[in-house]
């Protein structure tokens, strides 16, 4: 049973720092991506992604398809992900250019079906009969679900059903084939799980919550499904070992799961259908095995950044603590898919710790991922770059010290747009009776329930919400994030003496009532536990949300021989509005080391103490390439 349910992205109008950040997206990031998926980008590589899906329609049609197919095997992603962006911008703010772009490519999309209802440019233009034979591999499902997703999101904004009813007809190919036929499998990368979900809420066709539970129920009931699946067939993808089932989280039937292993993306993808699937039909059974993932990641596998995903081999979890901060992964598509696991949780049980990860994984990771321009990506987060080591040694490569302006894998850039322009469906939720608060939002929100109410904050720098209700009544819950131990919250500026009922303060309210919050905006060293090897006897510098990292720009070129001073005094600067976008930057007593002229010495080195400046880790790598680290030694 649904406690609550992510509120309408309509709904919501943004103001503050989201809003600044989602007319970033509209007025940039869809623009440039939009001319990446044409090929028209200047100096970025070639995606080749519309041209695809021209030319499958020449397939299907009988005519010479040209240059043929070009890209990943999920190249038909990007333009999915795209079009779900566009689809939330123009729910916030209406374009008929945009648009006007999102239907050319949906018509171009929609030429790309077969009669049958199969969709995947990929196999179209290259060979129609490996259709459905590499499910290891061939992300064929995968596709099919950002597809579906974008159906729904693009419905939901303009009322259009074209996409809609070209992937209800996908819907219905891939049900012939799994259910009706009786054909069998499970996708090697989750994803369509949690589009089917989404299907199903909006189309109330049955047939995608019977394919949603298939999937979910059908994965790691039979282990040797993906090597037997490999000796029918001549050809691979990328000739990926079809018996490493904890690599795709198929190693056992999903409610036996208890450790988050494998690739990242594709762990947190799975867990999010399930946790939507287990809240659709009140599955006690794997509400309870999302409940030991979900423990697993953020209390032995999760960086302090919200970044998930420890080794670049295999993109993918390790084992519990180890988590290195200079060889992180970390990818973006991972903490944004720990942010939809978060939100499906939240939708089971109401618990402030799924807000405050989705609110860690965002402001830190999520955003560190985008150039503050919104035109150079992060694939991979690090904690820690050393250029001249990172992005050149062999076991540093994927850690870059600066972003690239695209991929050939693109597949976390415009995740990212699509991330941000519907943040105002994860910061709020509802149901009968209450409207819920679960990150701070500034802006104006409409709840289906009848209350609306308007937020206003300079969050995430300021640390003063207040909730003027200007229509309705009811309960409104508020979060109260644990990183605050101190707080005060008060009903039209009469203090309430209330506990957070796991993590939440429940006030009845009708119109015209104003909420002021107040939460704790001192500094704190954070330090890890000891478990974890790689930064044993380290700290990090924490504000609110905000990780903290020192950049080499900052503090004379070097971070490395710096050390903070334990128990040092810290000193917050002011708001800094040319200071990377707008921002606010720590000062705190350090020692720094003098460099010896040999690799190794008797001699201790010289130390003077000093003052180190800090920057929150979402801003760094936007001054060219320097040192950078979060967790730092201590003296």
């Amino acid at each position: 049973m649904k406690i609550q349910t992510q509120t309408d992205i309509k709904a919501y109008k943004s103001e503050g720092f989201i809003g600044k950040y989602q007319r970033l997206i509209k007025d940039t990031v869809i623009p440039y991506q939009y001319d990446v998926l044409w090929d028209k980008a200047d100096n970025t590589e070639k995606s080749h992604v519309v041209q695809n899906f021209i030319n499958a329609g020449k397939a299907l049609r009988g005519e010479n398809t040209g240059d043929g197919f070009y890209g990943m095997v999920f190249q038909d992603s990007d333009a999915a992900k795209w079009l779900e962006a566009a689809a939330y911008s123009i729910s916030l703010f209406p374009s008929e250019k945009l648009e006007h772009d999102a239907d050319e490519l949906i018509d171009i999309i929609a030429q790309a079906q077969d009669e049958d209802g199969y969709l995947n440019t990929y196999f179209t233009i290259k060979d129609k009969e490996k259709r459905w034979t590499n499910l290891l591999e061939a992300h064929e499902l995968y596709c099919a679900g950002h597809m579906m997703e974008a159906a729904c999101a693009y419905y939901e904004a303009t009322g259009k059903d074209k996409l809609l009813k070209v992937m209800l007809k996908n819907t219905e190919h891939i049900y012939k084939r799994f259910i009706t036929d009786k054909c069998g499998g499970f996708p090697g990368h989750p994803e369509i799980e949690l589009a089917l979900m989404k299907m199903y809420r909006l189309t109330k066709d049955k047939r995608c919550l019977e394919l949603a539970e298939y999937f979910i129920n059908t994965r790691g009931t039979d282990t040797y499904f993906y090597a037997n699946e490999a000796k029918k067939r001549d050809w691979s993808v990328w000739n990926s070992d079809p018996a490493d089932n904890a690599y795709r989280q198929s190693e056992k039937p999903v409610r036996e799961l208890s450790e988050a292993n494998g690739h990242a993306v594709r762990a947190v993808y799975l867990y999010t259908g399930m946790a939507d699937l287990a809240s659709e039909k009140d599955d006690r059974e794997l509400f309870s095995a999302c409940r030991r993932l979900w423990e697993n990641i953020t209390q032995k596998r999760m960086y302090i950044t919200g970044g998930i995903g420890s080794t670049f081999i295999g993109e993918a979890f390790s084992v519990d603590y180890d988590l290195p901060p200079d060889t992180a992964y970390c990818e973006t598509c991972a903490s944004i898919g720990l942010m939809f696991f978060a939100s499906k949780m939240l939708e089971n049980e109401i618990n402030g710790e799924y807000a405050d990860i989705m609110e860690k994984a965002f402001y830190n990771t999520v955003l560190a991922g985008m150039q503050l321009d919104g035109k150079r990506f992060f694939y991979v987060n690090p904690l820690e770059c050393v250029p001249g080591i990172s992005g050149v040694s062999p076991t540093h490569k994927h850690d870059l010290p600066s972003r690239p302006g695209w991929y050939a894998c693109a597949c976390c850039p415009p995740n990212a747009a699509r991330l941000i322009t519907s943040f105002g469906k994860y910061a709020y939720g509802e149901n009968a009776d209450t409207c819920f608060c679960h990150l701070y939002a500034a802006g104006e929100v409409d709840f289906s329930n009848g209350m609306k109410l308007h937020c206003s904050t300079g969050y995430p720098y300021e640390f003063t919400v207040k909730y003027k209700i200007l229509s309705g009544s009811g309960r409104l819950a508020v979060r109260i994030p644990a990183w605050s131990s101190k707080f005060s919250i008060s009903k039209n500026d009469a203090e309430l003496c209330k506990t957070p009922d796991k993590g939440y303060i429940y006030i009845n309210v009708s119109k015209g009532d104003i909420i002021t919050l107040a939460l704790d905006s001192s500094v704190h060293y954070i330090y890890p536990s000891a478990k974890i090897p790689a930064v044993t006897g380290m700290a990090a510098i924490r504000r609110g949300p905000l990780i903290y990292c020192f950049e080499g720009c900052d503090n004379n070129g070097d971070v490395l021989s710096l050390s903070l001073a334990a128990n040092g005094r810290t000193e917050i600067s002011k708001y800094d509005g040319d200071l990377l976008g707008g921002t606010v930057s720590i000062s705190a007593e350090a020692v720094r080391s003098e460099y010896s002229e040999y690799l190794y010495s008797e001699e201790p080195p010289r130390e003077a103490f000093c003052t180190a400046k800090a920057i929150p880790y979402y801003t760094w790598g936007n001054r060219g390439e320097n040192q950078m680290r979060v967790f730092m030694n201590l003296k």
